[in-house]
């Protein structure tokens, strides 16, 4: 069986990393968590003061600062997590203020661009399962397998609300449903990769599937495309 590229592209919070995590493992192939990135580089904006009170990104500074962040990831008995300059930065870079400012962060194309060349790189010899916004579009146009992943907002923000409160996040349904509405319209309407689906991407609304039922379909379809 050939070793190929798998793309999953979807909106916020659409489960598209869950279904990453599961097919990656399922097969044998290695999971990047592209969103991963751009929220470390974000928590890096964040911590050198790049990000003001309004929101606003000192773009020059964090444009200066990109060549100087190293981010990488490592396997342990937890799962697979984020580094950022050789710190474990996982959890950090899952809480709800990161999340509040990363699309903006992701909207700079210097950001995109140097972060793009980093997911290629970690790509290079195929064999690998990569989640995000513009995988299939801009990251790896060539990749033989392309999924789109949507469901309602409502739903993803539950699904990401009771995430939060898992994990002890003090958080309302509420400001969790504004900020996935907001991430989507930023991630679809910015200038540089806008979030949109790939014409040979194949459509999946998971909205009222399980978990399983994801694997199973995503199986399905890999098995297809790897023995063609």
């Amino acid at each position: 069986m050939k070793k190929i590229i798998i793309a999953i592209d979807g909106y916020s919070s659409s489960g598209k990393s869950t279904m990453a995590k599961d097919l990656a493992r399922e097969i044998g192939y290695h999971y990047i968590d592209s969103g991963a990135m751009y929220r470390a580089v974000t928590l890096y904006a964040m911590r050198h003061g790049m990000i003001g009170a309004d929101g606003s990104v000192d773009i020059p500074a964090l444009v200066a600062a990109m060549p100087q962040i190293a981010i990488s990831f490592e396997k342990t008995m937890a799962g697979q997590h984020t580094m950022l300059n050789g710190e474990d930065v996982e959890q950090q870079i899952r809480t709800m203020e990161v999340s509040s400012h990363v699309s903006p962060v992701s909207a700079i194309k210097e950001v995109r661009a140097a972060l793009v060349k980093m997911q290629q790189e970690l790509g290079a010899g195929k064999g690998i399962v990569m989640d995000g916004r513009d995988i299939g579009t801009v990251v790896f146009p060539n990749a033989e397998l392309k999924i789109f992943v949507d469901a309602s907002a409502e739903t993803r923000a539950q699904r990401r609300y009771k995430e939060l409160l898992e994990k002890g996040t003090s958080v309302t349904y509420e400001q969790v449903l504004e900020n996935v509405k907001g991430r989507d319209f930023i991630d679809s309407t910015r200038k540089v990769s806008p979030l949109r689906r790939a014409t040979d991407a194949i459509a999946l609304d998971n909205s009222q599937m399980t978990r399983e039922q994801q694997l199973e379909w995503l199986l399905n379809i890999y098995q297809r495309v790897a023995n063609a």
